[in-house]
């Protein structure tokens, strides 16, 4: 099949949406079918490259300043008279489509796509709407975000008097992707749950609870490479080491993670935990290590990125994140795979990865005091250890990139029929 894929979030950026459809291309044209990619440019400038048989297609774009690329390191907070600045715009800000209409157009009418999937929801995501209903051409729709994802980024949305309404506007904006759809998928069924109304009587498509799936010939147990560990300054001796991996956003909620941790040092003072990844609340969480007087046992690499990630998580003792708004979290499942176990908490679709009492521990949003426990008990029972990595390593098979990727090829083969009988009734 001829088969676009079009995302306003794309590789090399660090999120759930751009491993997703940067992995689903990849194993696409792997698997024999030719793949087109829709993104931003992230140089600015239209242009076409062409990555293991995928051609990747970058639209004209600019920078939005409000909020990071999630490419390029965030630099610490600037000082005056030894005071930090609050930063309220980034230099290297996120990389906006902001008129992608035409390029969107042309793209696909040279690519004559059998079927389009699109991810995002936003200037890229619009284009392509416009282009389907213009083309007739069938259209499946992946949901990954929650509201929260954009609201819980920007103070000035914060209020719930705003928060709320903005809240709802965007629950029905994003909806409205999937409802349009031939075929729509979110990637599991309480992510589905909080997104399509409970009403179906106006959203007829067929939404399918259907796992973003990690490649577990990369991310599996074994012995963590020590040179890499050293590369960012990791021991490789078996100290208990705490693990957070992902983008290190306010709606991540590591803070609790972190102070969850001081507290275990109260009981395992030779623990170590170590951040991995970028983001705008660096800043804060580094202060925070200050403030709490851990800065010993807290290590921030900065984003690292495949083949050296399996590597981290290898040299893991337990994972373990607070975030409250996951529709399910590539993390989790990367870090079940090489054999981890879990600590999160109860909310979103966390628990489907995350399961009380088999491969982890599940706690209460925010619960500071909970996390801590749930840490201790893990870091202090070599025995549960034991038997949380291996229900970890059998949890992380359901959610097989080539079990996702032969779904997506069966679906896709269902929008273009269920377009094709859709156009012969109309006529």
């Amino acid at each position: 099949m001829k088969i676009a894929i079009a995302s306003d979030i794309y590789y090399p950026m660090t999120n759930g949406v751009a491993v997703f459809a940067h992995n689903l291309a990849l194993g696409l044209s792997k698997a024999g079918h030719e793949v087109m990619v829709i993104c931003p440019s992230f140089s600015g400038k239209y242009n076409v490259e062409i990555e293991k048989g995928v051609k990747t297609v970058h639209l004209t774009s600019a920078r939005f300043h409000l909020y990071p690329d999630q490419i390029n390191a965030i630099p610490d907070k600037k000082t005056i008279l030894g005071l930090p600045m609050p930063r309220l715009i980034y230099k290297n800000g996120i990389w906006w489509s902001v008129n992608p209409w035409r390029e969107v157009e042309d793209a696909l009418d040279d690519f004559k796509p059998d079927v389009i999937h699109l991810q995002t929801a936003e200037t890229i995501a619009l284009a392509v709407m416009h282009y389907v209903r213009k083309k007739d051409v069938p259209l499946v729709s992946t949901g990954h975000a929650y509201p929260d994802n954009i609201t819980g980024q920007f103070k000035l949305l914060k209020p719930k008097l705003i928060k709320r309404p903005t809240d709802a506007v965007l629950r029905a904006y994003m909806a409205s992707f999937l409802k349009h759809a031939e075929y729509a998928t979110m990637p599991t069924e309480m992510a589905i749950g909080d997104l399509v109304p409970k009403d179906r009587r106006r959203f007829k498509v067929t939404v399918e609870a259907l796992s973003n799936g990690v490649d577990l010939t990369e991310f599996y147990p074994a012995k963590p490479k020590a040179e890499v560990l050293k590369k960012y300054g990791l021991s490789a001796s078996p100290k208990k080491r705490v693990l957070y991996i992902g983008r290190v956003d306010p709606e991540k909620s590591i803070s609790n993670v972190i102070m969850a941790f001081s507290k275990v040092l109260e009981k395992v003072p030779d623990a170590e935990m170590v951040v991995v990844g970028d983001g705008i609340d660096l800043p804060h969480l580094k202060d925070l290590v200050k403030k709490l007087g851990i800065s010993g046992s807290v290590k921030f690499t900065g984003k690292i990125m495949p083949p050296e990630l399996a590597e981290i998580y290898r040299s893991g003792t337990v994972f373990a994140t607070a975030s409250e708004k996951e529709t399910q979290g590539i993390v989790l499942i990367e870090a079940a795979a090489t054999g981890l176990p879990l600590v999160a908490v109860d909310a979103g679709a966390v628990k489907e990865l995350c399961q009380n009492k088999r491969n982890g521990e599940l706690c209460k949003p925010g619960d500071v005091d909970g996390i801590a426990k749930a840490l201790n008990k893990i870091l202090s029972d070599k025995e549960l250890r034991k038997k949380y990595s291996e229900q970890s390593i059998e949890i992380s098979k359901l959610h097989d990139l080539n079990r996702t990727l032969k779904r997506f090829e069966e679906i896709y083969k269902e929008a273009v029929k269920l377009k094709s009988e859709h156009n012969s009734i109309e006529e």
